[in-house]
């Protein structure tokens, strides 16, 4: 093909189309990165409570002291001593385990420094979503040991109102700003989940990582995979309908 019949044929290209197929490409491949970026947090918080497990537990001054120095304290054992509220009990709604709906127990431990919510394990619900479990709350003071888990902000269906609390409290997901007014009591931005050896609390059946860096690396092929073929796909479409235009007739003659 000739610069000119080149040049014609460019001119001939549907930019719409063109574009469309570069912002779709672009899209399943910044897709596939950001799982690819997510199996490598994963795996690196792996490797790091593999460490945390010849650690020693710290006391609460300690984790208080390096998150003053912005380090990361989550997943780090921690060694609590406090007195529960037995009138602060939340329970986490829409938690299942082995196929059955229930509810993880958190319940508020006041130390001599602040207070923190301690997540006391799933207890199961009832098929009525009208009653809740009869969860009995802890009382007295304890000394518990457990890992420290950063709050993150899930998806919120529909805002959470506190008005006139019946407890324990329903809720649908952890918002620690929202807690702290509701019990008028600054609460710290993690929850501790009660180390699984602990004989306080219900069925601790937590894992700290639900999706393993293999499910991310094998999602983040199937973008990949998804953009070559629709990359592929469009330019085989592009190339079709141009060679099968009336008007490129002429230029498939000069060849």
């Amino acid at each position: 093909m000739k610069f000119a019949d080149f040049r014609e044929y460019i001119n001939q290209l549907n930019w719409f189309v063109v574009i469309f197929t570069l912002l779709v490409f672009g899209g399943l491949i910044k897709l596939g990165l950001w799982q690819t970026s997510r199996a490598v947090e994963k795996e690196q918080r792996l490797f790091r409570i593999s460490q945390y497990k010849t650690q020693d537990a710290l006391s609460l001054t300690e984790v208080l002291s390096l998150q003053q120095v912005n380090e990361n304290i989550n997943d780090l054992p921690i060694l609590l001593n406090g007195t529960f509220d037995e009138n602060k009990l939340f329970l986490l709604d829409n938690q299942t385990h082995k196929g059955r709906l229930g509810y993880r127990a958190l319940q508020v431990l006041v130390t001599d420094k602040t207070a923190v919510l301690v997540n006391l394990g799933w207890v199961e619900g009832f098929i009525d979503r009208s009653k809740l479990p009869g969860v009995k709350a802890i009382s007295g003071e304890h000394t518990v040991n457990g890992h420290i888990r950063l709050v993150e902000k899930g998806i919120v269906l529909s805002e959470q109102n506190f008005v006139n609390p019946m407890w324990p409290l329903r809720i649908q997901t952890i918002e620690i700003d929202k807690f702290s007014a509701l019990i008028e009591q600054k609460l710290l931005p993690f929850v501790v989940y009660l180390d699984t050896n602990e004989s306080l609390g219900f069925e601790k059946n937590w894992r700290p990582i639900v999706m393993p860096p293999e499910k991310h690396r094998a999602y983040a092929f199937q973008w990949f995979s998804l953009a070559a073929a629709w990359l592929i796909l469009m330019i085989s479409a592009s190339v079709w309908f141009t060679k099968n235009r009336p008007n490129n007739k002429s230029i498939n003659n000069n060849k």
